[in-house]
């Protein structure tokens, strides 16, 4: 069996083909994946950097622990706290007999013309990254600074919102950040509140000094902890898993679907082989076993090629990952070999499996009926497709409706809208041979009306040839479905995200602190100090005339679900009567001028979620407490958090301010005085467009990367499937010679059969993303969420029109080629 697969791999090269490109090239993505995926998975921890010499770093209780049980097994979750304690004065005495104690402050600061991210640090801190001066001199007066990086130079006048300041001297940047050094007194009163310090003493006499303490006391790569946003490095390479591990998964599934649809081609094109070996007296299983010899032969080759591509591919992935800012900038290719072994294994195993129904259906098939079928596609359609087909649907029916029922939220989570459309793909590629006929025949109707018989050749050789139109549509309806399906997901979800944010606020403007880069909603984490308005700015727009204000701050409450789950929920806190007045919340049940100080407003995702009821929290800062629940939220998106008073959140500090306009007040006259008061002011819609919420950078490089391989990987495979499909219409092209047609309208009915196809195809892939669209709308309208579906038209156009130029190119060329070289004339004998 294996010479002969040899001898035939080698005289139907051609046919083969496409079936070795498009492996291998699925087994080097595989390989390029699970080399990435390692490299994040095994990645060697941060070492620190602003306090790299630092001998001992002292920090405040900044996490929250509390103990789990799961049956017998009792553990401890811990997280980070919104606002976290400053190191008490008894702590910071008793240190000070121990060595020098530094404290460290950091705070934003806003320059004009200078870098966004702009962050303010004591001058004695800057010894310990280390910093090393480039040019000038230390500050020494209130209005000199030093600044890092080489945007600014010495005996420059720089305008921040700490004042104007001078710049003395300038510092070699080390990347991690860009740094404005004061003095420390300066730093003290911009920032009179320090969560951690440097004490220059032995680690081990700090510990015992601060014994029943509550701080962090940390050395060694620990003290990578008191970097700015220390967990980043961790949540980037989070967020690479996932990217990776959703390409990979995508990669896989597109490998598996597409190689399956090329061998079943591939095998469907030799039937006349197969009828005339069974003529010869070959048995069934003989013609199984050859066809699987030559899957193996094929697969070996293609998966070994698939590394080395993979092997080359991998350090470029990496490379560009890092320069696009979604891995850390001391990420490296690492040395596993496990995916190298997993993706030849795969790639193999997608080859054997991809021949298997086909070898059985070409094993089972009549001499006779073999060679009748070698024309005219009669039966595409097997029992046990259809059976698979209609099963896949009718799960994904099924779970889409207990999703509903359920759990609709979860139909709104990536992992689930990524996943949903392969199920549906792959339902509706068994289900092709039924739908491709019907589909052609409808989509050709008008051109078969038309004068010529033109139409009605594309419309009847498509429809007849329903192997080779699903094969060739296959790799189309990928593309469409999954640019639709992940495109449209993200579009859907910030449509209803912007619906929801524009019901909820109802304030005519909104005031946040000058120079200020956050103007998010500001329900993530806590802001960092100094961000947000201080008390005589607070009081000054209280007494705006003509003004309803509402100033609300950043927070969080941790509550410990089933005594398994400590659960954060993120928090506004503001006083109920002025919350009233300036927002809409949308409240399923209860009343906003019922909190107080003994209650909360929670949201329907919560477990106890009953107006009346109370519910044991964590606040912020760590202290426990027991609050009424006093309303109770619809789930929506997932942004509607938890409501507070200011008395609930300890250490947050006011960092927008809402503020509703009295009947007949001026709004020019009441912004000029809020503008007066201090601070940034913003329209409702000035507000909600800068607010607008979109999809982050990793989720759109993550879709980029999926759909860009999907592209490459369909492009590639249609090319190759085209190919193979005009190669074996040589006879039926001759045949058209022969009835008189010239060679240009030969080639304009190949053109025209390829759009046709892609056609079909892109219809299937459209239907598969209005299938998932729709289950996402039904989730939503149970979530209380009114947002229509918003499918991605434009990028679907260009990946329409790419296929549609790859195909009639890989179509149109080859059968060029032939009538060139005189296999398709008017006196061809065909093949």
């Amino acid at each position: 069996m294996l010479t002969i697969a040899l001898h035939t791999l080698r005289a139907r090269w051609s046919t083969f083909l496409g079936t070795f490109v498009a492996l291998s090239l699925g087994v080097a993505l595989l390989a390029v994946m699970g080399l990435t995926l390692a490299s994040s998975l095994d990645a060697p921890e941060r070492q620190p950097e602003r306090f790299a010499l630092a001998p001992v770093v002292v920090q405040g209780r900044n996490t929250l622990s509390v103990p789990t049980s799961t049956g017998a097994h009792v553990s401890r979750e811990t997280r980070q706290l919104a606002h976290p304690h400053a190191v008490s004065e008894a702590a910071v005495a008793t240190l000070k007999k121990l060595g020098t104690v530094i404290p460290d402050r950091s705070f934003p600061v806003h320059a004009e013309g200078g870098p966004g991210q702009l962050v303010g640090h004591p001058w004695s801190t800057a010894a310990f990254a280390p910093y090393e001066i480039a040019g000038g001199r230390a500050p020494r007066t209130a209005d000199e600074v030093v600044v890092t990086g080489d945007w600014t130079r010495p005996g420059n006048r720089l305008r921040t919102d700490h004042g104007t300041v001078r710049v003395v001297g300038t510092l070699r940047s080390r990347g991690f950040e860009t740094a404005v050094f004061y003095t420390d007194a300066r730093a003290a009163r911009l920032s009179p509140r320090s969560t951690q310090l440097v004490v220059e003493a032995a680690a081990r006499d700090v510990r015992e000094a601060l014994e029943g303490e509550s701080v962090h006391v940390l050395t060694g790569s620990a003290r990578r902890l008191a970097d700015p946003d220390p967990d980043r490095d961790r949540e980037a390479l989070t967020a690479m898993n996932a990217l990776f591990g959703t390409a990979g998964g995508v990669t896989a599934f597109v490998s598996v679907f597409v190689v399956a649809s090329t061998f079943a081609f591939s095998v469907a094109q030799r039937r006349r082989e197969f009828g005339l070996l069974h003529t010869a007296g070959a048995t069934p299983g003989q013609i199984r076993r050859t066809v699987c010899a030559e899957a193996l032969v094929v697969g070996v080759l293609a998966s070994a090629t698939g590394c080395a591509l993979g092997s080359y591919g991998a350090p470029h992935l990496v490379a560009r990952v890092v320069d696009a800012g979604l891995a850390p900038g001391w990420f490296t290719l690492g040395d596993a070999t496990w995916p190298y072994h997993l993706a030849f294994w795969t790639g193999l195993l997608v080859a054997l499996l991809g021949v298997v129904a086909a070898s059985w259906r070409a094993g089972r098939t009549g001499a006779v009926q073999a060679l009748r079928e070698a024309s005219v596609d009669a039966r595409a359609m097997t029992r046990g497709r259809l059976l698979s087909g209609a099963a896949l649907l009718l799960t994904a029916a099924v779970t889409l409706a207990l999703a509903l029922v359920t759990d609709p939220g979860e139909l709104l989570h990536r992992k689930t809208y990524v996943s949903r459309p392969m199920l549906l793909i792959t339902a509706i590629a068994l289900l092709a041979p039924v739908l491709v006929r019907p589909l052609t025949r409808l989509l050709a109707w008008l051109p078969a009306q038309l004068p010529g018989a033109g139409g009605m050749l594309v419309r009847e050789n498509a429809a007849a040839g329903v192997r080779r139109t699903a094969a060739v549509a296959a790799p189309v309806l990928v593309t469409v479905a999954l640019t639709g399906s992940l495109l449209g997901a993200t579009a859907t979800l910030n449509a209803a995200q912007v619906a929801e944010a524009r019901a909820r606020t109802t304030a005519d403007f909104v005031v946040v602190p000058a120079g200020s880069d956050r103007l998010g909603e500001s329900t993530g984490t806590a802001p960092a100090e100094g961000t947000g308005f201080d008390a005589r700015t607070l009081r000054r727009l209280r007494t705006v005339p003509g003004a309803t204000v509402s100033a609300s701050s950043s927070s969080a409450v941790f509550v410990l679900e089933d005594g398994v789950a400590l659960i954060r929920s993120e928090a506004r806190a503001a006083e109920a009567a002025p919350l009233a007045a300036t927002a809409h919340l949308p409240l399923a049940a209860g009343k906003v001028s019922d909190l107080d100080d003994g209650s909360i407003i929670v949201n329907e995702e919560w477990q106890r979620h009953t107006v009346g009821q109370t519910v044991d929290v964590w606040l912020g800062d760590g202290t426990r407490k027991s609050l009424r629940i006093a309303a109770v939220m619809t789930t929506g998106t997932g942004d509607n958090g938890v409501y507070l008073t200011p008395a609930n959140a300890p250490g947050a500090q006011a960092d927008r301010v809402d503020v509703t306009l009295a009947a007949g007040a001026d709004p020019a006259v009441v912004a000029g005085a809020l503008r007066e008061a201090g601070g940034h002011v913003l329209t409702r819609d000035q507000w909600l467009r800068a607010t607008h919420p979109g999809t982050d950078r990793t989720t759109w490089y993550g879709f980029v990367l999926v759909l860009g391989i999907a592209l490459l990987y369909t492009g590639i495979s249609l090319a190759n499937t085209m190919v193979m499909a005009t190669s074996d219409r040589v006879r039926d092209l001759a045949v058209l010679r022969l009835a008189g047609a010239t060679r240009r309208q030969v080639l304009r009915l190949v053109g025209a059969e390829a759009l046709t196809v892609v056609a079909v195809g892109a219809v299937l892939g459209l239907l598969v993303a209005g299938l998932n669209l729709a289950g996402m709308r039904g989730a939503l309208g149970l979530l209380s969420v009114r947002s229509s579906v918003r499918m991605p038209w434009p990028e679907l156009a260009v990946v329409g029109g790419a296929c549609a130029v790859l195909a009639v190119t890989f179509s149109v060329l080859p059968a060029a080629w032939a009538m060139r070289r005189g296999a398709v004339a008017p006196a061809g004998t065909g093949e």
